[in-house]
């Protein structure tokens, strides 16, 4: 089990690419986790470590589309937005109940989804209008 950086992921823009690189780490940091039955403790520093990244990765993302005109900014920033609610639902779960195993669950099927939908398809659109250097 494990997930691991392909350069068919890379966007092209390399503050991107090292942001999307380093939440593949944490993602395969927890599959590793749950493969050693230590899951709950690892999705607390996930958990920690998104609050952070989406906004930092979310900003920087968002400005690059700004700069460069990009047509689909608006859909991009829903679905960052999404991705974001997606996040707090799932911390303020954690808060209430604890963490436990659903909880585990839920974060690799909602880490997956944004992998396969957002980041190597959506994201990958982006970096190819930024390549093609339309403003």
């Amino acid at each position: 089990m494990g997930i691991e950086w392909r350069e068919s992921l890379a966007i092209g823009v390399d503050a991107i690419d090292n942001q999307h690189k380093e939440l593949l780490l944490r993602f395969d940091k927890l599959l590793n986790a749950c493969q050693a039955g230590k899951g709950i403790e690892e999705l607390k520093t996930l958990m920690a470590f998104l609050e952070e990244y989406v906004i930092t990765h979310f900003s920087d993302e968002e400005g690059l589309q700004r700069q460069h005109r990009y047509p689909d900014y608006e859909s991009h920033h829903a679905e960052h937005l999404y991705f974001i609610d997606q996040i707090k639902k799932l911390k303020n779960e954690t808060e209430e109940e604890g963490v436990s195993t659903h909880h585990v669950i839920e974060a690799n099927n909602m880490l997956l989804k944004w992998l396969l939908n957002h980041i190597s398809k959506v994201d990958k659109k982006l970096g190819a209008f930024i390549k093609s250097g339309t403003p």
